[in-house]
């Protein structure tokens, strides 16, 4: 792989705009005063660090997820078909791309995005794939999303809500996941130049398109969940990533004048206490926010836990973010204690998935909330408001996700409709149930 320069992109910039130098303020001992920081700033979109995050992610939308839209792949009658790379290999390109319109055109609406705002709520996070902009290199992708995409943002203007833009997969996959797009073993984004320029580009086509529109577009993540538990090659390169993402996102205009949206860097899989003083605003950096995602039930230790447990578990994770030197945000969370949406892949719980052990029936916890009994809805509220509190310690949440078709334990509308979720996100029946 290609090794580049240390802060490349960002150190350019501030050598051909005349700016202090990363490099150069870190090498300063004279600490750089607040006060400055905040008059060179520009007014974020959102006031991040006073007011906290409150949000749902639109996933399976326009990143398809075989778990949250079951039907679209199972009415395709091909078991290859287990993502959305084969969703365009393995069909016809027309009876593909009219599942695809149809999918873009009603499982998203205008009523959501306002069912989202009558809710309280104050963010939504869009996931969107690189496809969307590019598949010059032959990749069997449908495209289309982008008008989608700004009509979501026209919504969102309209009802007062802000959007974080997540650019959930990049060529080659950063994680093997089938929700980065492609899954396979081992994933290839970062062994490859090539697969980093295509990205970095469209990280430039997102600021300069929506830094005028910071009434809306308040953040954008430029990479969802790189996976650094594979070791040091992904997270260099993810890390130097973040530097180059901070020179497009925060300087757009190809001068020295700052835009006004947030970069939202993953925390890749790794403690927090990772990225401490990474990025940090002594050295000059500004509007950088860690997202960290929660899910206590993907290991056997994890979905072992009983439902106290899980309530402890999520509060002892808000007691970690106060110690983040970043603002960090909870990007994706989940009211369900178990992974028995899963789909292709098994279920720990119920021992399907491969060297898992048996917990018990996944019958009872996933399906429709008309089915739960009034113990589990009670437990789902418990844990909704366990986590909302532990997570506002920080600088607050944004859940996964807002609506699937067959799990309604994951659904933060069917939350709303069954009655686990508040309509109000700041009431509480169990105030003090972080302590």
């Amino acid at each position: 792989m290609k090794m580049w320069n240390t802060h490349s992109l960002f150190t350019a910039a501030v050598a051909a705009f005349g700016i202090l130098s990363f490099t150069s303020l870190q090498a300063s001992a004279a600490p750089i005063e607040a006060a400055n920081l905040t008059k060179r700033a520009p007014t974020w979109g959102f006031p991040y660090g006073s007011t906290k995050i409150r949000g749902v992610n639109l996933g399976g939308w326009l990143v398809l997820e075989p778990w949250i839209t079951p039907s679209l792949f199972d009415g395709t009658g091909n078991s290859a078909i287990i993502d959305e790379w084969t969703f365009g290999q393995y069909q016809n390109y027309n009876t593909a791309h009219s599942k695809l319109v149809n999918h873009w055109n009603t499982f998203i609406t205008y009523n959501d995005l306002a069912a989202i705002k009558a809710a309280g709520l104050n963010h939504v996070r869009l996931p969107i794939g690189y496809w969307a902009w590019d598949i010059s290199r032959g990749e069997p992708y449908h495209q289309g999303q982008l008008p989608y995409l700004n009509q979501a943002i026209s919504w969102c203007r309209t009802l007062g809500l802000k959007m974080i833009i997540d650019l959930h997969g990049v060529p080659g996959s950063q994680n093997g996941f089938d929700n980065s797009g492609q899954k396979m073993n081992y994933p290839l984004w970062h062994t490859n130049s090539d697969n980093i320029a295509r990205t970095n580009q469209i990280i430039k086509t997102l600021a300069s398109t929506y830094s005028s529109q910071t009434d809306v577009v308040a953040g954008i993540a430029p990479l969802n969940e790189p996976a650094g538990f594979f070791g040091n090659d992904i997270l260099a390169t993810t890390r130097q990533y973040w530097y180059d993402s901070y020179g497009n996102i925060r300087y757009p205009y190809g001068t020295s004048q700052q835009g006004a949206i947030v970069e939202f860097i993953s925390d890749a899989f790794q403690p927090l206490s990772y990225w401490n003083n990474f990025m940090p605003w002594q050295n000059g950096f500004e509007g950088v926010i860690i997202d960290t995602h929660y899910y206590g039930i993907f290991s056997q230790q994890e979905i072992s836990r009983t439902w106290d447990q899980q309530v402890q578990a999520a509060c002892a994770r808000g007691n970690q973010l106060t110690t983040a030197t970043l603002w960090t945000v909870v990007g994706e969370w989940t009211t369900a204690f178990t992974d028995c949406a899963s789909k292709g892949t098994g279920s720990r719980y119920d021992g399907t998935y491969p060297g898992s052990t048996y917990i018990g029936s996944c019958s009872p916890w996933t399906g429709s909330g008309a089915n739960f009994s009034a113990d589990y809805k009670a437990f789902l509220r418990r844990f909704w408001e366990a986590q909302v509190t532990a997570f506002e310690r920080g600088q607050g949440w944004i859940y996964w996700t807002w609506k699937l078709e067959n799990a309604d334990d994951w659904s933060y509308s069917a939350g709303l409709k069954y009655g686990w979720i508040p309509q109000d996100p700041t009431q509480r029946i169990y105030p003090n149930i972080c302590g």
